[in-house]
């Protein structure tokens, strides 16, 4: 019987960090939008066996927006196989299924990142790999993105899966270290193909740093050409034919392309090698050289003392020299490369981050035994636990809740759901949705509401009583309420009268741009930016001090509000009121009250972003 370790807990902690990241930010955003819809439309619609060129320019997503570049089914053919039965047996709602949907992907990847942990143990031992699970626990980025529909997160798996075959195993024959090479080597190379294409840095890092191991300190080139031989090229060259076969005959039959098509091939040449009038992936936004070192890694791996050095100083001990140059140097090697492309996003070193953690992890247990000899290494191992329990609270009690104040669309939608049952029942029901709802959340699986008895949305679009004696039955229409969004972003249609005058509800950022008589029925904040007050604005106190010194609550209340409820609101009031405008100073130094911050504070709350807005009685409703 297997005995029970720390580290352990992965197999629980991961994966409900995963289903609690998401039930607190259940929606997306427009990056993730292709994934979702596609596995949306073909849970809905099924894939055409007969006509399907017509059959897709009718019901599927992408043909009406493809967007700038052509990205795989295979992600979303796979989500979809697997929910299917799923959401069948338990007949699920459009809300219910994104979420089945998200769940499958996120505990994909929490299964990949418990193999990693399972990985490290056998390599570095079981105090290593506790300390790479609570590290890897303490990250806010991996656990709310691994679950969200981006090719990113497809091949992270895949990518940490492959990284952990490639862990040292003891005792190992020759044969197993050459499979589980291979089939690393194998994992990554689909990933490339089908996925990420900037996986194959990673691939090429891991291949070189594996000649240069191969070779040895005489440089054997006989070895380096056995490895190659035995090893990088059946395994690159199977899973780029594999990955070529899956990827081309699926994605140009989903996109129904004259000629074969390879979308990561596409997006390459698109972001790389971008055409004259276009700016490919910097269009996006660039970022100097170095933004990776001084701005990503040290927030993806969200401990201050792996930023500081102590990865890099696992070279100075004998005992984690060798595991830190497996660990990081085709990981760096990898980031290096990456930071030639002007433009960077924070996902993009996703794949990088287990075997970061993971030598970080190794040179924390090194502390930790030697902490038991030396107070300067306990201090240290201290700082690491106590850093780590405090990335930890602020990955997901502070930032995740504040991330998931940044879908209004989302929740528009949901609220005008809710609204609608305000009202009397409709045939068809026609809503505008402006350009920032359809970025912010609002997918094909919440466009239509539950039809259940208990949401209220399965009530009849028409009813006719029958007789008091009940000889005649009542009259009961069993058709469903047609929802029908419009999602135009025509300026110049958005001046004509007439162009408002179809819809029941309309969705906007600004509600004096609607042209006719419309009521305001909801307006649905999401998180502003930060602002520095200075000491002029907004000073006086929130929740202490004489009543008639107080003043209403700023933007940081109502936020903490928001998201705690009322006792941390009053907390961050007594707060404010110590540091901002310095109670209890007299009484504390005896000297006239004084701010602690000189008057300087912080502003950041709620703003409203989107206005639900309901066609006034009188307004004009075409037909």
């Amino acid at each position: 019987m297997t005995r029970l370790e720390l580290w352990h807990s992965c197999y629980l902690l991961f994966p409900l960090l995963v289903l609690y990241h998401l039930y607190i930010s259940p929606y997306t955003k427009v990056e993730e939008s292709f994934n979702i819809q596609a596995v949306h439309d073909i849970l809905e619609y099924g894939v055409p066996t007969h006509d399907a060129n017509h059959k897709f320019k009718t019901f599927y997503d992408h043909m009406t927006f493809p967007g700038a570049v052509p990205r795989t089914f295979v992600g979303a053919v796979v989500l979809a196989a697997v929910a299917k039965p799923i959401a069948w047996v338990g007949n699920l709602d459009g809300v219910q299924q994104q979420f089945l949907v998200r769940s499958i992907l996120g505990l994909f990847n929490a299964a990949a990142l418990i193999y990693y942990a399972s990985g490290v143990r056998r390599a570095y031992g079981k105090v290593a790999a506790a300390r790479y699970t609570f590290h890897q626990a303490s990250q806010f980025h991996v656990w709310y993105y691994s679950s969200r529909t981006l090719p990113n997160m497809f091949a992270f798996g895949m990518s940490t899966f492959a990284l952990s075959l490639l862990l040292p195993v003891t005792p190992s024959t020759t044969k197993s270290l050459i499979t589980r090479s291979k089939m690393a080597l194998y994992l990554l190379t689909l990933a490339t193909v089908v996925f990420r294409s900037e996986i194959a840095l990673l691939l090429g890092c891991q291949c070189l740093y594996m000649l240069v191991q191969a070779a040895g300190p005489d440089i054997s080139v006989a070895k380096a050409v056995s490895l190659t031989r035995r090893v990088l090229i059946p395994s690159i060259l199977t899973a780029s034919l594999a990955g070529l076969l899956l990827t081309v005959s699926l994605d140009t039959f989903f996109w129904q392309t004259p000629k074969p098509l390879w979308p990561e091939l596409a997006a390459f040449l698109s972001n790389v090698f971008p055409d004259k009038d276009s700016l490919g992936a910097s269009a996006w936004g660039v970022s100097p050289w170095h933004w990776y070192f001084t701005s990503a890694l040290p927030r993806l791996l969200m401990n201050p003392f792996a930023a500081a050095g102590l990865i890099p100083a696992g070279f100075l001990f004998y005992s984690t020299s060798a595991s830190n140059w497996d660990l990081t140097v085709p990981s760096m090697g990898y980031v290096c490369l990456y930071s030639f492309l002007a433009h960077k996003e924070t996902r993009f070193l996703f794949p990088v981050i287990p075997p970061l953690t993971a030598a970080f992890a190794r040179v924390t247990a090194h502390f930790s035994v030697l902490g038991e000899r030396s107070a300067i290494y306990y201090m240290v191992t201290s700082g690491i636990a106590l850093t780590t329990v405090f990335a930890a609270l602020v990955s997901h009690l502070v930032l995740l809740p504040l991330s998931a104040q940044t879908y209004p669309g989302a929740h528009a939608l949901m609220s005008l759901h809710s609204i609608s049952l305000n009202y009397p029942a409709q045939p068809s029901v026609n809503v505008h949705l402006t350009n920032l709802a359809l970025q912010t959340g609002v997918t094909h699986f919440l466009s239509t509401p539950s039809f259940t008895n208990a949401s209220g949305h399965g009530r009849p679009v028409f009813y006719l009583p029958g007789s008091p004696s009940g000889d005649i039955p009542p009259l009961v229409s069993t058709t469903r309420t047609k929802w029908i969004y419009d999602k135009s972003d025509n300026a110049t249609a958005f001046l004509s009268p007439m162009f408002w005058a179809k819809f029941d509800y309309a969705v906007v950022e600004d509600p004096g741009r609607v042209i006719g008589l419309w009521d305001v029925v909801d307006k649905v904040p999401s998180l502003g930016r930060v602002q520095i007050l200075n000491p002029e604005v907004g000073r006086g106190m929130l929740v202490l001090g004489p009543k008639d010194e107080r003043r209403e609550d700023d933007g940081l209340s109502r936020l903490v509000g928001a998201l705690y409820g009322d006792k941390m609101k009053f907390l961050y009031g007594v707060v404010h009121d110590l540091l901002r405008e310095g109670y209890g100073v007299q009484w504390l130094l005896g000297r006239q009250r004084g701010s602690w911050t000189r008057g300087w504070w912080v502003h950041w709350g709620l703003e409203t972003r989107l206005y639900v807005l309901k066609r006034a009685q009188g307004g004009m409703i075409m037909p």
